[in-house]
């Protein structure tokens, strides 16, 4: 089962005749070129989880999550879909480790059959039908394949490997036959040959900006450590290209010893939020996961449900 999170705000209305333009990011005109030190985030314990109701929302199996302390997310923080009114009188649905409200296109979200079509080293030659695609990818180790293979429950679907740099093409997986999962090429990997590292920028890149049916770019960012530069930087080109965005949060359910200066993944997912802001005009939708405990799986397909019937219908 999903779970969702009530969250009282005061009156506003959000509406958005286009996916692009407010759905997603509006970069800020600076360079993303340094860190900051920022403090950890402080966290609630006061809202409450409840379960999806079923007349407008894909049932799921039941899964085993962690237990999870509720984030405290200001209402200017909440990522809120197009067509989608909140108010006092009716708190927004908050999908359970995310700033992301649930808004009607949430439907349909179950995954029935997931086979793998294609790789292609150019825009071109991807599938040509014309189907919605989501297109995970992040820096070189950071559990993309596993994520990939958590979210449609196979072991095997997308290559997974302790040698970080598998995925070198882009990689088609169509999902009950109707849209795709999308693999790209990892980034930093320092082991990789120079001129192969530019290829894969050439062709990613060249993706991002000509794919007609790419709904949004998954980024994937490593929660268990803090935030790199490459991975900033990389958020500040998709913003600034005006490419939709979603950031994912992964190996969540990694804990670092304070004794040894580690954080724990709520506060470095808060450091990378805090980074990020300085540099965009509106908050990315974000999810906090894990592939070892399927944290944010369930999520993550609501998520992509409501995104994909509201490009589906616009």
């Amino acid at each position: 089962m999903a779970f969702l999170t009530h969250f009282p705000v005061a009156p506003i209305h959000h509406h958005s005749s286009s996916l692009f333009t407010r759905f997603f990011l509006s970069p800020k005109p600076k360079t993303l070129l340094i860190f900051a030190t920022l403090s950890p985030s402080h966290f609630s314990s006061t809202s409450t989880i409840i379960p999806s109701p079923s007349s407008s929302l894909e049932t799921f199996q039941e899964i085993s999550l962690p237990e999870e302390t509720p984030l405290q997310i200001a209402q200017e923080k909440l990522f809120i879909p197009p067509d989608t009114e909140i108010s006092s009188e009716k708190p927004p649905r908050i999908l359970r480790g995310s700033n992301i409200v649930l808004s009607k296109y949430a439907r349909d979200a179950q995954i029935v059959s997931a086979e793998f079509v294609k790789s292609s080293v150019e825009t071109d030659a991807c599938p040509s039908d014309g189907s919605p695609e989501f297109a995970l990818v992040g820096r070189s180790n950071v559990g993309k394949s596993s994520l990939l293979n958590s979210i449609v429950r196979r072991k095997k679907l997308a290559l997974t490997s302790k040698k970080p740099g598998k995925t070198q093409c882009i990689n088609h997986f169509r999902i009950n036959d109707s849209w795709y999962l999308v693999d790209l090429p990892g980034y930093g990997y320092a082991s990789a040959p120079h001129e192969l590292k530019q290829d894969w920028n050439k062709f990613t890149k060249d993706y991002f900006l000509n794919r007609s049916t790419l709904v949004s770019v998954f980024l994937l960012i490593d929660a268990s450590i803090p935030a790199k530069k490459i991975d900033l930087e990389y958020a500040s080109w998709l913003g600034q290209n005006q490419v939709p965005m979603t950031i994912v949060f992964t190996k969540c359910d990694k804990r670092k010893k304070k004794k040894n200066g580690g954080k724990h993944p709520e506060e470095n997912v808060q450091d990378f939020q805090d980074l990020i802001s300085k540099y965009f005009d509106a908050v990315p939708p974000w999810i906090m996961t894990s592939s070892l405990t399927n944290q944010g799986r369930d999520e993550i397909l609501l998520h992509m449900s409501q995104l994909r019937n509201y490009w589906l219908n616009h």
